[in-house]
């Protein structure tokens, strides 16, 4: 299977990142976009302006045909209404972390819904867009349930400086690209709280160990969270000055409202709408889920941040 033709639906900056990464990797790409104007006359995006894309990235607001792989990276919840107007026109890769608010679906289980004879997989890892647009060295995990088709996809979008890895194991990969962004907030309200290295340090490995019983309990393999796809990206988006979620956390511990944030931005944190989604999916599973779930309430209004820490450090102590 030779991919020499690659969609990538969304020109936000993970769609120009990955248009960009695809066409290094030697494809011609048609790029999505709702708005092709919101790109200048240098090919770049006002808020990703070292990325200018490639003479071989195609940039319409013309839905692709046919692709030997369509890269789906549109906001977790968008995807659902997004993929009503994408054609059958390949292989579909989520490039999307989260789980949908109504439904409790993760990125799979929306692209089943739409599209239910096609191949489809996931894409997830520790992977800040701007990086990866700069062509600076990232690996990832692309999973299928087609463990020969993952490692084929994966072959021929890898290039020196990104490095994807394939796994047949969809779940786990899924669970961590959408837990650990509910996390990150968590990370980020430790440190604008000032609770110190100690605390986010803690906090990340619990939260950890939340990812694994949920991907155990959904269906995923515990073993995959310790790979890219979870303690990786758990990493990444804990510590990373970029990454929008741990800034929104930051923000929530020096005393910011979540509306007054929401507010300022133009990007989505995805782990906002992730939190009380992910918590009665582990409900529904009776999968116990401490930092997710505090978190959730947090960001509900249900309770304040004094409270929130209190509610997590007078827990009982167990076993590890």
């Amino acid at each position: 299977m030779i991919v020499s033709r690659i969609a990538v639906i969304g020109a936000g900056a993970w769609g120009i990142a990955l248009a960009t990464q695809a066409a290094r990797a030697g494809a011609q790409v048609h790029l999505w976009a709702r708005r092709p104007e919101t790109l200048t006359a240098e090919r770049t995006l006002p808020r990703l302006p070292t990325a200018v894309l490639p003479a071989s990235v195609t940039v319409t607001s013309a839905m692709p045909v046919q692709a030997d792989a369509v890269l789906l990276a549109v906001p977790m919840q968008h995807l659902r209404a997004v993929l009503a107007h994408v054609p059958p026109a390949g292989p579909m890769v989520a490039c999307c972390k989260g789980v949908e608010r109504d439904s409790l679906a993760l990125p799979l289980d929306i692209i089943a819904d739409a599209h239910p004879d096609l191949p489809r997989a996931v894409l997830s890892g520790p992977n800040f867009a701007h990086e990866v647009a700069q062509g600076l060295p990232t690996a990832a995990v692309l999973a299928c349930d087609d463990g020969g088709l993952a490692r084929r996809l994966a072959d021929h979008l890898t290039t020196p400086t990104f490095r994807l890895y394939a796994s047949d194991d969809t779940i786990g990969v899924q669970i961590g690209g959408a837990a650990k962004n509910v996390i990150a907030i968590a990370a980020g309200a430790t440190i604008g709280a000032g609770l110190g290295e100690n605390a986010r340090a803690s906090l990340m490995t619990r939260g950890l160990a939340e990812l694994g019983r949920l991907a155990e309990g959904l269906g995923g393999r515990m073993a995959t969270l310790s790979g890219l796809a979870g303690v990786g990206d758990l990493i990444l988006t804990c510590t990373g000055p970029s990454s929008r979620n741990f800034s929104l956390g930051l923000a929530l511990g020096r005393g910011e409202t979540l509306d007054s944030i929401l507010g300022q931005r133009t990007t989505v944190a995805e782990g906002v709408a992730t939190a009380p989604a992910i918590l009665a999916l582990a409900r529904a599973h009776d999968i116990a889920v401490p930092v997710i779930e505090t978190m959730s309430l947090l960001l509900a209004g249900d309770i304040d941040l004094p409270a929130a820490r209190d509610r997590l450090l007078n827990r009982p102590v167990g076993t590890e």
